[in-house]
């Protein structure tokens, strides 16, 4: 089946928030960018943190850290510009910090609709994905990195990282290995990365081929290595798996993730030179 972006486009327009839609307009139909980042601004509270339910499985309006993870994946997958968007929010993040370098979340967070694979610590409490990413834009603090370089030695090794079976948790590793990439400390790290996400990509289901995406963005350190038959493979299979209705479905059948999803699949289909 050819890929059908009109359809597509009318499944985010009608199910997506506005950041979505807006989102949509700008990578698929040269919209806007200063409309996309006004709308995520209004996510953004004064404590130069976000909330507001931007990622959909936490509806607080407090600042949170899942919010900001969810914000930072989002402008690196799609080369949005930031603009002011992370003005302070370095700041903010070492504010939150805790003394055994994990993140705290607010505790109003259980107060308002929240998945519950939150429930128990109220969000996410690992800053190696948001620190990692804020170091790619130039947007973290030396202290910041250095906190978090400290506790990735002791949380993220390089045989924890090889212990990891879930192809889309790779994340934590991706992000941050490869943002201190200038780091020798963190070379068997970086390795234990490319292992695992090559090892998890061999086996995973299809209803999750979507999460390798942000992991083979052309010219990246895992996409230079990456088995082209197993990307391939991903690639067939996501050509083809468009729903009816436009949408390309979330692993869990999460509706509220199937327009973020779809512009995701989208553009990875686009980089990969399956979508013109």
């Amino acid at each position: 089946m050819v890929v059908n972006l009109d359809k597509a486009r009318d499944f985010v327009y009608r199910n997506g928030t506005l950041f979505e839609r807006a989102l949509f307009d700008w990578c698929f139909n040269i919209g806007s960018v200063e409309r996309v980042q006004q709308i995520i601004r209004c996510y953004k509270n004064p404590d130069d943190g976000y909330g507001h339910g931007f990622e959909h499985d936490l509806l607080a309006p407090q600042s949170n850290p899942l919010a900001l993870e969810y914000l930072l994946t989002v402008l690196k997958y799609t080369g949005l510009p930031v603009g002011t968007l992370l003005d302070g929010v370095s700041d903010w993040v070492e504010s939150q910090l805790l003394a055994d370098g994990y993140l705290k979340n607010p505790s109003e967070t259980r107060n308002y609709p929240l998945a519950p694979w939150w429930q128990e610590d109220g969000g996410q409490s690992q800053s190696d994905a948001i620190v990692g990413n804020l170091i790619h834009f130039g947007k973290a603090h030396p202290t910041l990195i250095v906190k978090t370089k400290n506790w990735a030695k002791l949380h993220l090794t390089p045989d924890k990282i090889r212990a990891n079976e879930w192809l889309f948790m790779a994340y934590h590793a991706v992000d941050f290995c490869f943002a201190v990439a200038d780091d020798p400390e963190f070379d068997d790290h970086r390795q234990a990365t490319i292992d695992n996400v090559i090892a998890c990509a061999e086996i995973a289901p299809e209803n999750q081929y979507y999460s390798l995406l942000p992991f083979v963005v052309p010219s990246s350190p895992i996409a230079e290595v990456f088995p082209d038959t197993v990307l391939n493979r991903y690639l067939d299979y996501l050509e083809t798996a468009q729903q009816d209705d436009g949408s390309w479905l979330d692993q869990h059948n999460l509706p509220q993730w199937y327009p973020g999803i779809t512009i995701n699949v989208l553009l990875g289909l686009r980089r990969h030179g399956r979508l013109a």
